[in-house]
Parts: structure tokens; sequence; C-alpha cells
């Protein structure tokens, strides 16, 4: 129980790596905080996490990409239990396209919910991150924003964005006892990848050493390791978890 007695929210975290991150948490002991775009599947996720593991969660609808929605949340949590001890970065989407058929629109769209939510999302917490003197931030970044990849300008360019805030949090935060580190995914069996042809599949499993895709709750048990006082010393640290895909 590593994260007993924390509160830990978690964005995106009704499905894929965020669900299994808040599963994770709530499996440690932390107090859950499921923040998504839909309420209803917040607040089922919250639910369920509650029953299966005996824990204290609850789900809220928060648009990351609304500032103002997501300081009014973030003010609601601490109200509600008193401080935040964990924040995981994690809301997500993809709008993928060549740069010479990329729209205004999708790379806006991915902009303002990859990159600006997790700034909104941090900054609305900051002052209670430093007024405690503790708290780790867990960003979910990705291979991609590593090494670039074919057909996703906006979800290159915000996941690098995030290593670059990770890193000067790290060096911002740190002196008052909060970390901040990334987490770089490679293949992750998530719906978006499950909706991806066989042969697309199978060509992908062929890249990687391990020679699988990677299951959510790989990526979650690094995250609850850098939420963890097994942490303490990491600070402004990119994590690639990948199988091997990057060597």
């Amino acid at each position: 129980m590593k994260l007993k007695d924390k509160v830990v929210v978690v964005t995106g975290a009704a499905q894929g790596i965020g669900e299994a991150i808040a599963r994770r948490c709530a499996a440690d002991g932390a107090t859950v905080v499921v923040w998504d775009l839909s309420a209803e599947a917040a607040k089922a996720k919250a639910a369920e996490l509650s029953e299966t593991y005996n824990v204290t969660a609850s789900g809220w609808a928060v648009n990351v990409a609304d500032s103002a929605a997501v300081s009014a949340a973030a003010a609601e949590v601490v109200a509600a239990f008193g401080r935040i001890d964990g924040l995981v970065n994690n809301a997500g989407i993809v709008a993928d396209a060549q740069l010479k058929k990329m729209s205004e629109e999708q790379w806006d769209r991915v902009i303002s919910i990859n990159l600006k939510g997790v700034y909104n999302c941090t900054r609305a917490f900051v002052d209670t991150f430093l007024a405690q003197g503790s708290g780790s931030i867990v960003n979910i970044s990705s291979v991609v924003g590593v090494y670039g990849n074919f057909g996703q300008t906006n979800y290159a360019a915000a996941k690098a964005g995030v290593l670059g805030m990770t890193k000067t949090w790290a060096k911002e935060l740190g002196r008052k006892g909060v970390r901040s580190n990334a987490i770089c995914p490679g293949f992750i069996a998530t719906p978006i990848l499950a909706s991806m042809p066989d042969n697309v599949l199978k060509t992908m499993e062929s890249e990687v050493p391990l020679g699988r895709m990677g299951e959510p709750a790989e990526i979650a048990a690094v995250a609850a390791f850098l939420l963890s006082a097994d942490a303490s010393y990491v600070n402004g640290a990119v994590l690639e978890v990948t199988g091997g895909l990057t060597i």
C-alpha cells in the first residue's frame, strides 16, 4: 500500500492508460480523483474503483483544455480532501494527418488538450503543492515526442512540449519538495491501437525487441513508482517504457 493516505488526481482516467493508472493507485491505497471529459464515465469508474479496492474515489467531469473549469475543479478537490499528493497528466487525443493535409482545427485541438491541458492542470494545483512542500507530478508523454512520427506533427509537438515542461518544473519546483517526471510509452494495447488492422499491429509488434505490445498496467506500474516515496530522488526524469522499441 505504497500510496496509502495519498490523494492522487488522474486526468483522462476513464479508459486506457489513465484508467490503468487510476486502478493501480487505488490498489496501492490512494484516494483517487478520476477526471474525464465524460461525467458519466468518470463517476462510474470512481464507483467501481471504490468498491473493488475499498478506497475513496470520486469522479469529476473536467475538460483539461478549459483553464477556468480546471481551476474550479482543482479548488474543489483541495477543498474536499485538504491536499493533493500526486497529479498524473494523462488526458490526450490524436488527430493525425500529414503536414500538408493537417487542418488548423486538428492542430489546435491536439495542442489544447495534450499540451495546454497539462499546463492548465499543473498550474491549478501548483500553489497547493508548494504550500505543502511536497508532491509528485507525472506527465504522460510519448516516444513520439522524442523521436517524431509520420503524420503526427501536432501530437509530436505537444508531447515534446510536455517533456520541456516536465524538466522546467523539475528545476522550478524541486527545491520546494515537488518532483516532476515524465513517462514516454511506446506501443501500448489501448482501445486506439485495438482499432487498427491486424496486419498493422503485427508489423508494429515485430519492431519491438520484446515482440509484443505493452499493457496499460505496465505504464501504470511506472507511474505508481514515480508517485511513491520509492522515487523520492527521481526528479526531471524521462522514462521510456517501450519494450526496447527505441534502441
